[in-house]
Parts: structure tokens; sequence; C-alpha cells
């Protein structure tokens, strides 16, 4: 367990230092040492053999990975808000939650099923305007938007059916070209219908409250005995997202296992052969549209009311464009390497604002570089490295 926390507490260290780089070329050098040293490290153990037994570590100690991880969340916001006084990454790792659950609905999609949506953003409209909309005509009854959360995952994920549903004997770019049009049909929708979305102006969302309290509040006795704004409206909402994401990702991880999870796997590769082993294709992937449209669904909720304003700017192509990258950064099909190239991709736009002029160039080499060095991502499935050694070997 030692080896565990100590490369946990070296990643979380090495977090925390390269978000308090204001220098971005500086930044910049000690990212390129960071993967430097974590390639280099993975070569001299794979030499070595300390690879494999680090391996061994986080598979025989499973708990004590999990309980790592979560007290590093639960510390992150803990030392930007008491030790450095900064808010502004708390806001960040809560927009890192939120495309965490997009990637992981997206995940499904696309690296389980292989179905191609660039449409995806529009679960995620439809999740942030009901919710709104229920928090906007019903103010004075705080339990409405808790108790409209099932019934916006359950809105979200019936859309992705009744996508799904039509587009059935579609594959590839035919797939892609739907998915596309319906995502903007949404977009235009939200922004033509001023009566109930109030157009391209908007909506001001009010905050989420239980009771009296508003989670906007933060927490005042405490910001007021320690005389500054130790526990503000960011912490409670990045603590309300990554409760979200961890249960996003169990879901995930226990379809990926599941009989549905290798169903799911089995289209991906042939669909003709798993039709022809009893698969119920047609099921299958209307189920793996409404679960990966309803982890949508969730996010939208929780972005429309940490922002407090939404508009249909906000849900507009590129965004189903930047959440595909983050599944195929990370490795599609592989739970761990979307949630970490969706954190990638959130995090590196914001310290890279000094290049914002350049931003997509370099974001547009760096992914034709992966696809070129690394094809399945930073973190693939096993079984996907299980494959490219046996073509190696023959």
């Amino acid at each position: 367990m030692a080896i565990i926390w100590g490369l946990q507490g070296l990643a979380l260290a090495a977090v925390i230092i390269g978000l308090r780089i204001d220098n971005p070329w500086l930044f910049l050098t000690f990212l390129a040492a960071g993967v430097a040293v974590v390639v280099g490290a993975r070569w001299y153990g794979a030499r070595t053999g300390h690879d494999a037994t680090v391996r061994v570590a986080f598979a025989d100690h499973p708990w004590a990975t999990k309980a790592g991880m979560i007290a590093a969340l639960l510390a992150f916001p803990a030392i930007f808000s008491l030790g450095f006084h900064n808010p502004h990454w708390i806001y960040v790792g809560t927009l890192a939650g939120i495309y965490v659950c997009l990637a992981l609905g997206l995940n499904i999609v696309v690296g389980l099923a292989g179905l191609l949506d660039l449409g995806y953003v529009a679960f995620y409209a439809i999740g942030a305007y009901s919710s709104a909309l229920i928090s906007v005509k019903f103010p004075e009854y705080w339990w409405a938007l808790w108790a409209w959360i099932p019934c916006s995952v359950a809105l979200a994920g019936g859309m992705g059916m009744l996508l799904g549903a039509p587009t059935l004997r579609l594959r590839g770019d035919y797939l892609a070209i739907v998915t596309l049009g319906f995502g903007e049909i949404v977009r235009i929708v939200l922004n033509n219908w001023d009566s109930l979305t109030n157009g391209p102006k908007g909506l001001i969302v009010p905050p989420p409250r239980i009771f009296d309290y508003s989670l906007n509040q933060g927490v005042p006795a405490l910001n007021q005995a320690l005389g500054f704004n130790a526990w503000g409206k960011e912490v409670n909402y990045y603590l309300i997202t990554v409760a979200y994401a961890i249960l996003i990702a169990v879901v995930a991880r226990r379809l990926d296992n599941s009989r549905t999870g290798r169903a799911w796997r089995a289209i991906r590769e042939d669909e003709l052969a798993a039709q022809a082993m009893g698969i119920d294709t047609t099921r299958t992937k209307l189920l793996a549209f409404g679960i990966g449209a309803s982890f949508a669904g969730v996010a939208g909720l929780l972005f429309a009311h940490m922002q407090g304003f939404i508009d249909p700017m906000s849900f507009i192509f590129m965004e189903s464009a930047i959440i595909l990258c983050m599944v195929v950064l990370g490795g599609m099909g592989s739970i761990p390497g979307v949630i970490l190239g969706a954190i990638i991709l959130a995090v590196l736009p914001e310290k890279l604002r000094t290049f914002s002029d350049y931003r997509m160039l370099v974001f547009g080499i760096a992914l034709v570089a992966m696809m070129v060095l690394r094809p399945e991502g930073l973190l693939p499935p096993a079984r996907a490295l299980e494959a490219k050694a046996a073509k190696a070997r023959s």
C-alpha cells in the first residue's frame, strides 16, 4: 500500500505544482519534464521488472487505490482554498468533473458500442435546459430541482433512444452525419423557442437550495471565523460534481464488465457476427444511446447550476468534438483513460490561455501525433494491449 499511496501523493503534488506555475513557458517545460519522467520510469520499470511489481500492487490492493484517489480528490479543494486562497482552480476542477461525466457517457456509445455520435452535445443541452427551466418556473419549491434529477436523466436517456431508433440501420459516416444534424436541430430549437428558453438571450439559473440554504453561500460561519473565503460556492459544486462523477464511473465500470458491455464490444468488432451469436443488436444499441445520453443529462444539470447562466452557444458542435477527443485521447473503451483524457483537455486550455490564438493548431497537431505514435490512447484497455501484443508476436 505504501507504493500505491506514494505514487498517488507524487501525482497530486505534481498537479498542484503545475497549477501553481503562472509562466506558460515554465509550465510547458515542467509538463515536458513530467512526461519525460513518466516515460523514462515506464521504460526503466519494463526493463527491470519494477513495472510488473507496481501493477501487482495496484491489482492486489484495489481498496487502497480507491481510498487514495478519494483522499486526493478531497484534498484538492482544501489545498487551493485553505492553503492558496485561490478558488479558480476549484472551479476548473468542477468543470473537469463535468467533462468526465460527459466523456464516460460518450465512451459507452463510441468506445464500447462503436457508434460514432457527433451530436452528443444535444443531450448535454437537454439536461441543462430542463433542470434550469424547473428552477426558473418553480423557484419557491426548493425540492423541485432535486426531485427533477432522475427525471432529467430519464428525459435525456429517452431522447437518446429516440435518436437511436431511426438510425440503427446506419453505420460509420452516415450515422455521424445524422447525429450531427440532431445536435444542430436541438441547438436551433433552443435558440428560436423564445417563449420557453428565452432564445439567444439565455436563462439566468437560480442557485440550488436545501431548505433555506443556498449552495452559492458556501459556509459563512467558517469563512467569518477564518477571516477569508475558505469554503465558497466553488467547494460545494466541486464536491457535488465529484460525487456524481464517481457514481457515473462506478456505473460505467459495472456496465463494462457486464453481459451488456460484452455485447457492446461484440457489436463494435463485428455486428453481423454478434447478431449471428444471438445478440439483440437493436435493443443493445438503443441501450447504448440511452445510457450514454443519460450521463450527458446529469452533466448538463451540473453545468447549468454551476454556471448560473446558460444559452444555446454553450452547446455548439465544437463541444461534441472536444468530448470525442477526450475519449480518443484517453483510450476508447478505457474508463481510466477517458477520465484522464477529460481532465487533461479541461485543464490544459486554462493553463495555456497565453497561446489561445494557436491553441487549436497545437491541439490538432497533438491529436495527429497521438494517432501516429499511440493510436490506442494514453491509457488503453488491457484487452487492446493484449491484442496488440498478440498481433506483434504473429
